[in-house]
């Protein structure tokens, strides 16, 4: 996004923000220390608003509000886009109504809508009938956060079939004020319904007097508000669109999504995964407070230690097992390591084909016979490693042989028994609308340890013991 704010000389900032984030936080501190406010937004005014966002979480808090309050409007406003949910509903806390609805006119309609949402209720009701769009944003507001409706923007470009490519040319320049980015015109019939879109190559490329029904693709994609916004991604993904149109029940077009916006939806979903998958929340932020953090990590931490705890009771129930043959314990962390691992394993593959729309239902009896007979192979491997390590202890007799099979038969055992649950726990989840990411985070490894030892003290009581 383009800014039109004065720039610094180049040899007094780098032209970008990675690798000089203390750097340029200390000399901030320092000028907003001594109020030297003019020197602070010229620095600042160098800055994208993206590096800027990131700039304000090095800042101590106070210094930040200052900064920020010091900003200009156009300035400030788009910081706030970038900004993270939680970092953002601070920061503007204490900010009046004027101030918001002066920083809120700059913004496009979805990321006001964003802004919106995350302020208490009578401060947004306050300022959203001052705003010059205020219907359009609340028509946005009413839509799920997650959903195509609330992440789509209600600027674009749209004329009807009867028009030129010249009209429709014009009509593109009165806008350009309020749509920022114009990847293409849609056309739409006398009834308000959609009917096609025209590239801007098309529309340039074309005599003036043309009807743009004749340039029209009018093969296109569209979505509904309703849609989830990892539908919309995975959608825009396949069909390589820059631009998504929504549309009603009667095809009317309500707004459209674009590329950047969709980014955003990508790497919170990525986010998201990555953080449930070990064992998190999944909205953690790096400008969340200590206590935000504490909350969406103990409960997690607070499970692993139950399952922990079933893993003792576990090993507690072949107590006269494990006294009779002490170098059964030997094999406790193996079992337990690989159980885990086996299960991280299919599990994460699933929760790929889940998230990315390649495994459908009607593929899914296909997908788990390929992780059994991967588990089978890899077991039944492993399983002839771990015998083999066995047989070379400095034990003799029938007993290292006994030894031996049961490690063997344990370690085949839990990792085909692993890889099943690994990769059907996450199908489960998904059929009950529950995140399956939640499936590879302690779920998994601490019900697979607890099968694994299981397994393990039965098969050592019948053949070893």
């Amino acid at each position: 996004m383009e800014h039109s704010f004065d720039t610094v000389r180049d040899e007094e900032l780098p032209a970008h923000l990675p690798g000089i984030d203390d750097d340029l936080a200390e000399r901030l501190e320092d000028l907003l220390e001594s109020g030297d406010r003019q020197e602070a937004v010229r620095i600042a005014a160098s800055l994208y608003p993206a590096d800027l966002a990131r700039l304000l979480n090095y800042l101590p808090a106070g210094e930040r509000e200052t900064l920020f309050g010091w900003l200009p409007g156009e300035q400030a406003g788009l910081v706030l886009a970038e900004l993270d949910e939680e970092f953002r509903t601070r920061l503007l806390e204490e900010t009046p109504p004027e101030r918001l609805t002066e920083l809120l006119s700059h913004l496009e309609t979805d990321d006001a809508a964003d802004v919106l949402a995350d302020l208490p209720e009578e401060v947004a009701a306050r300022v959203l009938p001052l705003l010059d769009r205020s219907e359009e944003v609340r028509s946005l507001l009413h839509y799920d956060e997650e959903s195509a409706g609330g992440i789509m923007g209600t600027e674009f470009v749209i004329v009807p079939e009867t028009w030129t490519v010249a009209e429709a040319t014009e009509e593109v320049r009165r806008n350009a004020e309020t749509v920022e980015e114009v990847f293409a015109v849609f056309v739409h019939d006398v009834q308000g319904t959609l009917q096609g879109v025209v590239s801007l190559k098309n529309l340039l490329l074309t005599l003036a007097d043309t009807p743009v029904s004749d340039i029209m693709d009018g093969d296109v994609i569209t979505v509904t508000p309703q849609i989830d916004q990892e539908e919309v991604a995975r959608i825009m993904q396949r069909y390589d669109l820059v631009s998504l149109p929504v549309v009603d029940a009667s095809g009317e077009m309500l707004g459209r999504i674009t590329i950047d916006d969709i980014v955003d939806v990508i790497r919170d979903e990525a986010e998201e995964d990555i953080q449930r998958m070990s064992g998190m929340s999944g909205s953690e932020e790096p400008s969340d407070s200590v206590f935000r953090v504490i909350r969406g990590r103990l409960p997690w931490l607070l499970i692993g230690m139950v399952g922990a705890g079933l893993s003792g009771l576990v090993i507690g129930q072949f107590e006269n097992a494990l006294e009779q043959a002490v170098i059964l314990a030997t094999f406790i962390p193996i079992v337990m390591a690989m159980a885990g691992n086996a299960g991280i394993q299919s599990s994460a593959i699933v929760v790929q084909g889940l998230a990315s729309g390649e495994l459908w239902a009607s593929d899914v009896a296909r997908r788990l016979g390929k992780e059994l007979s991967v588990s089978l192979l890899n077991g039944l491997a492993l399983a002839l490693i771990l015998g083999a390590v066995v047989m070379a202890l400095p034990i003799g007799g029938e007993t290292l042989e006994l030894l031996a099979l049961t490690a063997s038969l344990s370690m085949l055992t839990v990792i085909v028994l692993a890889t099943l649950i690994g990769a059907t726990v996450p199908l489960l989840l998904h059929r009950m609308n529950i995140d399956p990411a939640l499936a590879t985070g302690p779920f998994i490894t601490t019900s697979n340890d607890i099968l694994g030892l299981g397994v393990f003290f039965l098969l050592a009581t019948l053949i070893y013991l």
